[in-house]
């Protein structure tokens, strides 16, 4: 490489620095680069400066994004790697997206403080979640529960919890994994019962569209079967055009030559589901998505966003 260093920037978090590790490790299995050669750098983003409100109240899923983008657009770093999940749909003038590491278990988790699973949980038991998605999914197993909006990273939750605020909370399993903190899990759900967010579980390493030498640099580390799966499901949400309050949930899995796309969509209100699902030859993944998203938006007639 002609730069001395690569910098990768990434959320200022314990587990976005663990991601950040991951794709440095991944390059230098992939490179000739040293250790001492790449070097990671946390950023503050406006998502985690404001924790007491709905990400949708305050500018959407870009809060997690925005300030790392920017840092990469300005050349301050090279690289910037996000939890895919909470990036928004469109890309970014400039930036490109299109690598992304074999995909961690997208799986919903519970973690309850009476060790309860959902079905088991007390009349009323409140539930932390900052996720439309989540809080109707879970009422359709349970509408017995209350939901309760809760922001922060895995430990600042998992404090919330412990201190009596909430009776349980829900996360990805993916973090709790990163995290080494799996002993705290209550209940796994299926992915029957609970269909994840587009790109769960996937971390998405990101560069300027014209730096072909970091380009060339993360062709090596990206996974084909995810990359294919990630298309689709962020496909989903490009048709529907949603933002953070829009309560979607889209996965993909590859069998043999075969892609199957699943996904659903509630009204503002969660009363109303909309489910489609479909599988076509994988070489079509680019365009399965589209096909879904368009299906969810007629069926729900536009009620889903406001």
């Amino acid at each position: 490489m002609k730069k001395e260093k690569i910098i990768i920037g990434t959320r200022n978090s314990k587990l976005a620095l663990i991601y950040a590790q991951n794709v440095k490790n991944k390059i230098l299995d992939n490179s000739d680069l040293k250790d001492d050669q790449i070097v990671i750098k946390g950023i503050v983003t406006k998502g985690d400066q404001v924790q007491n409100k709905r990400l949708s109240d305050v500018g959407g899923k870009g809060l997690f994004s925005k300030n790392i983008e920017l840092e990469l657009l300005t050349g301050n770093i090279d690289i910037a790697v996000h939890a895919l999940k909470d990036m928004p749909a469109d890309e970014t003038k400039g930036l490109l997206s299109n690598f992304f590491l074999k995909r961690n278990d997208p799986r919903e988790i519970l973690i309850s403080r009476d060790h309860n699973k959902l079905e088991n949980l007390k009349s009323k038991s409140i539930i932390g979640t900052s996720s439309f998605r989540r809080e109707f999914q879970i009422k359709r197993l349970n509408e017995d529960i209350s939901c309760k909006l809760i922001r922060g990273n895995v430990d600042t939750r998992l404090k919330k919890l412990k201190e009596g605020l909430y009776d349980a909370i829900i996360l990805s399993l993916a973090g709790i994994k990163s995290l080494d903190l799996e002993k705290e899990i209550t209940q796994i759900f299926l992915l029957k019962e609970i269909i994840p967010s587009a790109g769960q579980g996937v971390i998405s390493a990101q560069c300027k569209e014209n730096n072909l030498e970091i380009i060339k640099l993360l062709n090596k580390i990206n996974d084909p079967d995810t990359f294919k799966c990630a298309v689709a499901e962020r496909n989903v949400l490009k048709i529907l055009e949603g933002d953070c309050e829009t309560a979607v949930g889209a996965h993909a899995i590859l069998k043999d030559d075969m892609i199957t796309l699943e996904a659903e969509l509630f009204s503002l209100d969660g009363s109303q589901r909309f489910f489609e699902k479909l599988t076509k030859n994988k070489s079509e993944f680019d365009t399965i998505g589209l096909e879904i998203g368009k299906i969810l938006k007629e069926k729900s007639r536009g009620n889903y966003k406001k």
